[in-house]
């Protein structure tokens, strides 16, 4: 039978009935690439996994959840939904809301948007409002007028978006025959932490063979208010997917790091902007600049020699990692090119071509 979407696929693991109209643009499935340049290249004694969100239909993960929180919202007759962003929640509400035939509105910052992302959302006729403040503001102003306003709040507080990304975890398990024994993610609004601990729990309590992962999430060091124990009024950081300064899933990413034994530490710009470069150039992976935390959070523990003496859990003892890369690098071209050397002019001459390329 071909792919009907993660909702078809994973159903009996899901809040839905026969009554639930399931709203779908075929979300999911995304591939868990190998990435054994990476591993050798950064000295990791085991092997790494990407899973390469960005391959989802509006290019980053926030399709798995949008499917449900939508197909919920049209199961209890909703004409319009609502969400803040810094970019890629508008662009997959946007577009599920059209699949819905309902209305989205979009509460964005001021000039704190990946231009790919904005166009998205735009494109799908969403009513797109940008606001003289922050992330936070916005989330502040959506749920207050989803509260008074018949307007369903599809931001990662909804618990059905949860219920939607938690089976990323489980695409992980059926391909890798077990959970990975580390999982390493860019945390934000921290709705993915979450939404993956969930998964793995879930899967565990019906495989318990496969396990459960220690949870490494990375926010960038100008916006880690997870990490510093507060919130941080004016966050910073070029991943502008992860430029949130009070993470609406604070409290449950804390359980998640806390119940794996894992960490949710910083990664900095220019380490976040090695591995962002470094996965398109040697493994030809393009990942927006957030999803690359999570590779930056695992070359900063590999290179602090974490790994030394650790074994993994299944019989060959080799230790697995996955990388979640949670979009895809045409939401933010204009990083990709002001991050790399610009095209060379040459002549429009044989000789004058070879010569630039060194041949």
């Amino acid at each position: 039978m071909s792919y009907r979407g993660l909702i078809e696929h994973y159903r009996k693991y899901l809040p839905v009935t026969d009554k639930t109209p399931v709203i779908s643009l075929l979300e999911g499935n995304t591939p868990l690439i190998p990435a054994e340049k990476l591993a050798k290249a950064i000295g990791f004694p085991g092997k790494i996994f990407l899973k390469y969100e960005g391959l989802n239909p509006t290019g980053s993960f926030k399709d798995r959840g949008m499917t449900m929180a939508i197909s919920k919202a049209v199961e209890d007759g909703s004409r319009a939904v609502i969400c803040a962003s810094t970019g890629n929640t508008s662009a997959s509400a946007a577009a599920y809301a059209a699949r819905a035939g309902i209305k989205c509105v979009v509460l964005i910052p001021e000039g704190k948007i990946a231009l790919g992302k904005l166009s998205q959302a735009l494109i799908h006729n969403a009513a797109v409002l940008s606001i003289d403040g922050n992330f936070d503001a916005a989330l502040n102003l959506v749920k207050e007028m989803s509260q008074k306003y018949p307007l369903t709040l599809v931001n990662s507080l909804n618990p059905f978006r949860i219920e939607g990304q938690k089976t990323g975890a489980f695409e992980i398990c059926d391909v890798l025959g077990q959970s990975p024994d580390y999982q390493f993610m860019p945390v934000g609004n921290a709705g993915n932490i979450t939404a993956y601990w969930k998964g793995y729990r879930e899967y565990a309590s019906e495989f318990p063979a496969y396990g459960k992962p220690v949870m490494m999430g990375f926010q960038a060091a100008g916006s880690a208010p997870i990490v510093h124990g507060h919130p941080i009024e004016k966050p910073e950081t070029i991943a502008t997917a992860i430029r949130i300064g009070n993470p609406a899933s604070w409290k449950s990413a804390e359980a998640a790091r806390d119940e794996s034994g894992g960490v949710i530490d910083t990664v900095t710009d220019d380490e976040i902007l090695d591995a962002y470069k470094l996965l398109a150039s040697l493994e030809g992976v393009f990942c927006e600049p957030a999803s690359a935390a999570s590779v930056a959070g695992l070359m900063k523990y590999s290179r602090n020699r974490f790994f030394d003496g650790k074994a993994g859990k299944s019989s060959s003892k080799t230790l697995k990692a996955v990388c979640i890369l949670t979009g895809h690098g045409l939401k933010d071209p204009d990083r990709a090119i002001s991050s790399v050397s610009k095209p060379v002019s040459v002549k429009s001459d044989l000789k004058a071509i070879l010569k630039a390329i060194g041949l």
